[in-house]
């Protein structure tokens, strides 16, 4: 008989909604876990989908990893990365994502729960969400992307603050360091990013995703290389049917019905 899923997954339209299910485990990531999510993300990028959101069931985001499942994995160095030609949702291995990704986070949100955070575009917490990244705690050090995330999204003093100590920090502070974007009551944290992303949903696809891809490259590459595809790039997208109905849309003032072509 086989195990219970521990992701599920939601179409709205052009929004694929991919939620944390092993409630009962704080949302804890076993590797059946971290696999299923892969396949989601692999799912978000494969499919009719133009933005995904990621959310949990239950009281909490993720306590991190289950550390009972989980240590025998890292012991013999497999199992906790997706598969050749998957997307990886820490972004670290495996195939890029290129559709943009929108967080929304509540009750507990540790260790690998940041790193998803981090890893995401946009990241919408509930005001009671407490943030912890405590690896050094355990005589180790965070492999999800915090150590490479982290000082670019707030700055070397704030990132070490918390990284080095392994002290909680509340929604409040997140949203002062830029860990998150927005902080919204607990009930509305996921209608807000799911508004988020449905009006991601509704831009030119190819234009979200160059905008993405232009961004993500200032940040990998630097400046100079970044700067040198702007112009190739938008040669590019002025071709598409998108960009054509963009500029029809504006002069017959109505909205845009892009088809991502």
């Amino acid at each position: 008989m086989s195990e219970e899923k521990r992701i599920t997954t939601e179409a709205r339209g052009h929004v694929l909604l991919i939620g944390l299910s092993r409630p009962a485990k704080l949302n804890a990531f076993d590797p059946q876990m971290l696999r299923e999510l892969a396949e989601a993300y692999s799912e978000l990028e494969k499919g009719p989908y133009r933005c995904g959101v990621l959310f949990a069931h239950g009281d909490h985001f993720t306590a991190g990893l289950d550390l009972a499942k989980v240590a025998p994995v890292v012991m013999q160095g497999k199992g906790l990365f997706p598969d050749e030609g998957m997307i990886d949702p820490f972004g670290l291995h495996g195939a890029a994502r290129t559709k943009p990704m929108v967080c929304a986070v509540h009750g507990r949100c540790l260790t690998l729960g940041i790193e998803l955070v981090l890893a995401s575009d946009i990241t919408i917490a509930a005001e009671d969400t407490k943030f912890a990244q405590i690896e050094v705690k355990r005589g180790i050090f965070p492999f999800g992307g915090a150590t490479l995330r982290w000082v670019q999204a707030s700055g070397w003093g704030n990132a070490m603050r918390w990284l080095l100590t392994g002290d909680e920090l509340g929604a409040d502070e997140a949203l002062r360091i830029g860990l998150v974007q927005e902080v919204a009551p607990r009930g509305k944290h996921l209608e807000k990013a799911i508004a988020i992303a449905e009006t991601i949903a509704a831009q030119a696809p190819l234009g979200v995703q160059a905008t993405l891809a232009s961004a993500r490259m200032r940040v990998e590459k630097g400046f100079e290389p970044a700067a040198k595809e702007l112009v190739p790039r938008i040669l590019s997208l002025m071709q598409t049917e998108d960009a054509r109905e963009g500029m029809m849309s504006f002069v017959e003032r109505r909205v845009a019905k892009f088809e991502g072509r």
